[in-house]
């Protein structure tokens, strides 16, 4: 079964400035973050409920299960939200349709995050709930006292998506425990970079590259999915070496 997310965000489409554009208030800058933020907070919520209800109530499981066209129903509605947020500037600008757009996306995707979970154990899933949250915690601070600057890196990280979803069809063809320990083990690594570039963008300030705060749909987006990527990639090198 496909992984829904794994493609990096940034790669649709990066509305990001030169570092010229600068929150000259510092209130500005936190207001933003504090919005993404929030924003993320609740998407998270929202996705750990769908997941628990997923692992935990065996009569959601098995109706899933019985219904599969939901799943894909799910993958539909995901994609053409994704696409429409990260292509359209406007919509995800304009408010309440951006905050629609980001509700129904955050439905769906945990909608397909909990049928993927459903397959693991529920002491899986939780494990992988645990290690995901100490290491976004941990890169979110890395990335907010670091004075390396992991703005320039957009081009690379795209690139090294490519070569991940190559990896990705060679594991689905050759059916590889070791092959696809292997791909878990760079899409983790991948992700986690792709946090604290995308950490980065929404912090402006001395970073080559910015986020305006007018798009903190689109940051909270992209932190969403960096989130949502390393913890599918975490729960497969959990499940695999079980």
């Amino acid at each position: 079964m496909a992984q829904p997310g794994y493609m990096g965000p940034n790669s649709f489409g990066e509305d990001a400035y030169p570092g010229t554009f600068d929150f000259t208030e510092q209130s500005i800058r936190r207001g933003f973050i504090r919005k993404v933020y929030s924003i993320l907070m609740c998407q998270l919520l929202v996705t750990m409920g769908v997941i628990a209800l997923f692992i935990f109530h065996e009569p959601t499981k098995v109706f899933v299960r019985n219904n599969s066209y939901l799943f894909w129903i799910a993958f539909v509605v995901l994609f053409v939200c994704l696409i429409a947020m990260a292509c359209c500037t406007e919509l995800r600008r304009q408010t309440p349709v951006n905050f629609i757009f980001l509700a129904i996306f955050t439905c769906a995707q945990s909608f397909l995050l909990g049928v993927t979970a459903s397959v693991y154990d529920a002491s899986e899933v939780m494990i992988a709930v645990g290690i995901t949250a100490a290491v976004c915690l941990g890169l979110t601070l890395f990335a907010f006292q670091t004075k390396f600057d992991f703005t320039v890196m957009g081009g690379a990280l795209v690139a090294a998506s490519m070569i991940l979803l190559v990896f990705g069809i060679l594991a689905i063809i050759f059916r590889s425990n070791i092959i696809n320990m292997l791909y878990a083990a760079a899409g983790a690594l991948i992700f986690s970079l792709y946090l604290v570039y995308d950490t980065q963008l929404m912090m402006g300030g001395k970073h080559k590259y910015s986020i305006s705060p007018e798009e903190y749909i689109f940051a909270a987006l992209n932190l969403y999915l960096d989130i949502v990527n390393i913890f599918l990639f975490i729960l497969t090198i959990i499940g695999m070496s079980k």
